[in-house]
């Protein structure tokens, strides 16, 4: 990367300085240069010489500095010239390649750091100490966004998200996976998920429109103190799980949105399977068919209203009735019932968790 990072500045310098300059790597390998022709050329001797000097090193008709500590220096800039102006110019080339690339390597580094949070691949000890190493703010309201792409793209997953958050020390890109992307978002005076569910809908409409993309995200709870960002992560993937079993029309689900879905999903399978037999006759759910699910799903979207279900389905109010007399009788549950009503739907969901992760005998 710092063959990019470098390569950058100097083309942009190339036109202002008018003389060749370049850097050379810890193999005496020129990696970055204004004349594209001399990258992969070695500098012989150079390396050895510049680690026992202070000042710069001339010879062969350029000038070298060290950038940063000349005796652990990992790279050196050159400048062809042997004079004062050589000299100067290699100065400022030298600081000025080693403030880019220390704020590049804090920014990566801070990367890497919140990766090993997000992952619980370092003790909660340790996070306090590293951030302050890092000048981290260790208690500012931040937030996890899981991106799951799906299908391929000419371009890559994280590209196509760090597109969108370039260059910014507050937000953090990081892949988790082939397909899976997290961005840590700082959120400032954060209200409700309806915020949230705003940020995940402008980065999978973006994503769609800029890059032809389909994403399904998962976002987390906020979290005002940095060790907590595992749990928000955590909350993100169940918010993805959950979300693929009991709202598969949705490709933007929050956890604090989830309801009763998350419990169903936390619950072993063996006692899932208990609930159901239970609460029907055996056999009963099985027996409904396509008008009977379809009836009882627009009478649960009515909120259990006869006359605005039967208006939406089309059917005379009596027809309706007659429907959910024949489902009490085959569930022995009557829908009109409040109760009986709240068992159903979790029954309904409880089956559909099922039929997605079913028993193992």
């Amino acid at each position: 990367m710092s063959n990019r990072l470098f390569q950058g500045v100097i083309h942009q310098m190339k036109d202002a300085v008018d003389r060749i300059i370049g850097v050379i790597d810890e193999n005496g390998v020129i990696i970055s240069c204004s004349e594209l022709v001399k990258i992969g050329e070695t500098r012989q001797g150079v390396r050895d010489e510049i680690a026992y000097m202070t000042d710069a090193v001339v010879t062969g008709g350029y000038t070298y500095r060290a950038i940063g500590n000349s005796a652990k220096a990992e790279n050196i800039v050159f400048v062809e010239g042997e004079d004062k102006m050589a000299d100067k110019l290699a100065t400022v080339l030298s600081v000025s390649l080693n403030n880019i690339k220390s704020l590049y390597d804090e920014k990566y580094d801070k990367a890497s750091f919140i990766k090993n949070i997000i992952l619980d691949n370092i003790l909660p000890s340790d996070i306090y100490i590293k951030s302050k190493e890092l000048h981290f703010a260790t208690d500012v309201d931040r937030l996890v966004f899981l991106i799951r792409f799906h299908g391929k793209s000419d371009m890559l997953p994280f590209d196509m998200v760090q597109n969108m958050y370039p260059d910014k020390n507050k937000d953090y890109v990081i892949s988790v996976g082939e397909q899976d992307i997290v961005l840590v978002k700082e959120m400032k005076n954060y209200s409700d998920s309806r915020e949230s569910e705003k940020i995940a809908k402008s980065i999978a409409d973006t994503l769609g429109a800029e890059f032809f993309a389909k994403v399904s995200i998962g976002i987390g709870t906020v979290v005002d103190n940095i060790k907590d960002l595992a749990k928000s992560y955590k909350e993100a993937q169940v918010s993805l799980e959950v979300g693929k079993v009991f709202d598969t029309d949705k490709n933007i689900i929050s956890y604090e949105n989830l309801g009763i879905g998350r419990l169903i999903y936390q619950l072993p399978t063996t006692l899932c399977e208990m609930f159901l037999q239970e609460v029907f006759k055996k056999g009963s759910m099985d027996s409904l068919d396509r008008e009977a699910l379809t009836t009882i799903q627009a009478f649960f979207e009515n909120n259990l209203n006869v006359s605005e279900t039967s208006r939406k389905l089309f059917v005379h109010r009596n027809t309706l009735v007659y429907r959910l007399e024949k489902i009490r009788k085959m569930t022995g549950l009557d829908l009109r019932e409040f109760e009986d009503a709240i068992t159903f739907k979790v029954a309904l969901m409880v089956r559909r968790y099922l039929t997605s992760k079913p028993v193992k005998f």
